[in-house]
């Protein structure tokens, strides 16, 4: 990789800082690049013991990685206690996060790959966005209607259409327009990053059976058929609407590159069903590549040398791979 992947360490008292800091002791075994952190290295030092080297430019993160874990470091105003969540923790995850998104957005770091946050404890400090992908959308000058969230794991990859919202409040929101903008960008998304020529795209239903004809509902019909229809125009391959209770076994999966899917809960179930320990969430549609492991802060284990690092590194790798193939591009 030309430029090291910028890290953003997530809320310092979750465990973040210790998933990175394992990340790097697996680097070898793991063949992973150059990579450094942002956030305050005295939330690493709390949580692990090895070599942590502060470093104050991305340019420096090569030559020491071999040997420590190079950070840049952002002081948070009290002291980060692992598992004991605060607003001057708050604040510094949100201060390493906007650092790492511009240091990516100037190409001084190659890939952008974010730690877990508290949303809870951000909207404490003013924070307005229904999450971090769309503040890094709105930094990076990219409408949140434009980019798609994708779940994936090694045999599965999902985008779904709606994401933070009540389930009652799902069909309201969900229109044609919505459905093509999220399918749209999985398409350019899985060309572009992917590499993947022509991109085969299953979408599932909303209702049970894919509404049965109308049966047990008309969005599938009224909302998501038309949806489709401008797709295929727009030579994009899409299939469905599918029941989404056979849309995940091995033997459909092996049927699509992707699958786009309805709601929160109906594209993130299966794939940390199938891939709970490796699951990345990547952001499509963004001028840089962005990953992040697919869990949340787990403050409740935080400090105890007990969290699996398997999803961070997943993200390192995925994030690695995207931006080289987009560096050919």
């Amino acid at each position: 990789m030309p430029t090291p992947i910028a890290i953003a360490l997530g809320d310092p008292a979750g465990i973040g800082p210790e998933i990175v800091a394992k990340t790097w002791e697996r680097r070898e075994a793991e063949g992973l690049p150059s990579f450094f952190a942002v956030g305050d290295l005295r939330a690493v030092e709390a949580v692990w013991r090895g070599p942590v080297s502060a470093i104050s430019d991305p340019g420096e993160a090569e030559a020491c990685f071999p040997g420590a874990l190079p950070v840049i470091q952002l002081e948070s105003g009290g002291t980060t206690v692992p598992g004991a969540p605060d607003l001057d923790g708050a604040r510094n995850s949100l201060d390493a996060l906007e650092l790492a998104v511009g240091l990516t957005r100037s190409g001084a770091a190659s890939a952008l790959v974010t730690g877990p946050v508290s949303k809870a404890q951000l909207y404490s400090v003013g924070f307005v966005h229904a999450g971090q992908t769309e503040f890094v959308a709105e930094r990076c000058g990219v409408s949140s209607d434009l980019v798609a969230m994708m779940l994936l794991g090694p045999s599965l990859k999902t985008v779904p259409v709606t994401v933070h919202l009540p389930l009652r409040d799902v069909p309201d929101m969900l229109t044609s327009d919505r459905i093509v903008a999220k399918g749209r960008a999985t398409a350019r998304g899985l060309q572009r990053q992917w590499g993947i020529e022509s991109p085969r795209i299953a979408v599932a239903g909303l209702n049970p059976h894919a509404g049965e004809d109308g049966a047990m509902g008309r969005e599938d019909l009224d909302v998501i058929v038309p949806a489709l229809e401008r797709l295929r125009e727009e030579g994009i391959e899409v299939t469905g609407p599918h029941s989404a209770d056979t849309l995940f076994h091995a033997a459909m999966r092996s049927r699509y590159d992707a699958a786009l899917c309805m709601y929160h809960d109906q594209a993130l179930i299966p794939v940390k069903t199938l891939h709970f320990d490796e699951g990345v969430n990547m952001t499509l549609g963004l001028p840089i590549v962005r990953t992040s492991p697919d869990h949340g802060t787990a403050f409740e284990i935080a400090g105890k040398d007990i969290a699996s690092a398997g999803a961070m590194i997943a993200a390192v790798r995925t994030a690695a791979d995207c931006a080289e193939r987009v560096s050919r591009l």
